[in-house]
């Protein structure tokens, strides 16, 4: 029954029984029984309003009391809705929690700023990156670089800035600033260290690719102008299309190397394992050897490893030709280049490419491997190779679950070393 309905009968109630004893009996009792009947009422409302106002007044801290009369049902209902509304508070705060929760263990660092740029909020990411520790502190406290002050100072979505932080000087970051409802702003820190990383070698591979095709080009296109323009003797002639067919060669030697490179980059499957002589494999690359260097250098093979090793035949004979050609490239005339195949350190397969060349710094080996990467461009150049020749050996040995080891003195030659694993060596009755 409804408050009002309920409160309006008692009231009839009194009234009625105050007019029965007029009626029937004295109406100064009739009189008093109206007062004191409205008195005790109009006393019981007072004491549930205060009550109701000192629950009110905390209400999270304290139980609602229990109601009399015609207020037990208000107060039996505003129980339940602060019971339901706790249940509703409950739930959320636990909601909220596995929030944060999820959020604290997402790499990036978010920051919830106000409309002064001061931190509401935020995750354990950002709280390690940048040091921060309290809230309702100005951001610039613990993020000072000048580009993000600068970001700090304009619009909404400000363009973000890259940059590295005191606590992680080693990798790059890229912060940037998203809205949110209004008077707030997102900050966003970002680990971008592998994309800046990628970036760079992106940039660095359209330079030297760009660089090393400039120079045939440019050899080529001086060298047609020439048969152009100027009426040469057939000896002349001769010279200038065999400079023309050099350089061509050597661009489509470029062009080779970056489709064969890119080809073992985008390969994620193990090279499928056959069966191959490396014993004869070895010999037919040394003769290759000879011919390309016509005579200039002394040549040995020394093979005591296993004949037969599993792996993709086309990309191990690539791996020992690049060694191979290297030697010749950059032994001095007279010189000497070995090829040692032995079993060593547990079982392992060693294919070594020794020469009595140039040598190689130390301070210069761990970049060998690189792409494009050269220790004398200018001899290199000369030498026609494409700088990618130890970079596609590398990744084949990764493709086969080996290494390339590379061990050099300046004036005392080098030693390349294509290393298999065990368990690529066919002995015994493993082999055909």
């Amino acid at each position: 029954m409804p408050f009002f309905l309920r409160y309006v009968l008692v009231i009839a109630a009194v009234l009625a029984i105050g007019f029965l004893i007029g009626h029937f009996g004295s109406h100064e009792v009739a009189f008093w029984w109206l007062v004191l009947a409205f008195g005790l009422q109009s006393l019981l409302s007072a004491v549930h309003l205060a009550q109701l106002r000192r629950w009110a007044s905390l209400p999270r801290q304290r139980e609602l009391p229990p109601g009399l009369g015609p207020w037990r049902g208000v107060f039996d209902r505003l129980s339940r809705f602060v019971r339901q509304e706790s249940e509703v508070r409950a739930e959320l705060a636990d909601e909220l929690e596995r929030i944060h929760a999820a959020v604290d263990r997402l790499p990036d660092g978010l920051v919830v700023l106000d409309r002064f740029d001061h931190i509401t909020w935020a995750n354990l990411a950002a709280q390690e990156l940048h040091g921060i520790f309290g809230m309702r502190r100005p951001i610039h406290h613990f993020v000072r670089q000048p580009e993000f002050i600068a970001m700090l100072a304009t619009g909404e979505t400000p363009a973000a800035v890259r940059l590295t932080l005191p606590t992680r000087r080693e990798r790059m970051y890229e912060l940037s600033i998203r809205g949110t409802p209004p008077g707030q702003r997102l900050l966003i820190t970002r680990d971008i260290t592998e994309q800046a990383r990628l970036d760079a070698m992106r940039s660095d591979f359209v330079a030297n690719v760009s660089h090393e095709i400039r120079t045939p080009l440019t050899v080529i296109s001086g060298f047609a102008e020439t048969l152009l323009s100027l009426d040469l003797d057939e000896t002349e002639r001769q010279q200038s299309l065999e400079s023309i067919l050099r350089q061509s060669q050597t661009m489509q030697r470029l062009v080779e190397d970056l489709l064969t490179l890119s080809t073992l980059e985008a390969s994620i499957d193990r090279p499928t394992d056959t069966q191959l002589d490396l014993h004869a494999m070895l010999e037919n690359l040394l003769e290759e050897a000879r011919v390309l260097s016509a005579g200039q250098h002394a040549f040995d093979i020394q093979l005591d490893g296993p004949r037969f090793v599993l792996g993709l035949a086309s990309e191990l004979e690539s791996a020992a030709r690049n060694l191979l050609s290297n030697a010749v490239r950059y032994t001095p005339a007279g010189g000497r280049i070995s090829v040692h195949w032995a079993v060593r350190d547990g079982g392992q397969g060693w294919i070594s490419v020794i020469d009595t060349g140039i040598g190689i710094a130390r301070e210069f080996l761990p970049r060998l491997t690189e792409r494009f990467y050269r220790v004398d461009r200018g001899r290199s150049r000369q030498t026609g190779g494409t700088g990618l020749g130890l970079a596609i050996a590398k990744r084949i040995m990764l493709r086969h679950q080996g290494s390339l080891s590379i061990t050099s003195e300046p004036g005392q030659g080098s030693t390349f070393t294509l290393q298999l694993p065990a368990e690529r060596l066919v002995t015994g009755a493993g082999a055909d």
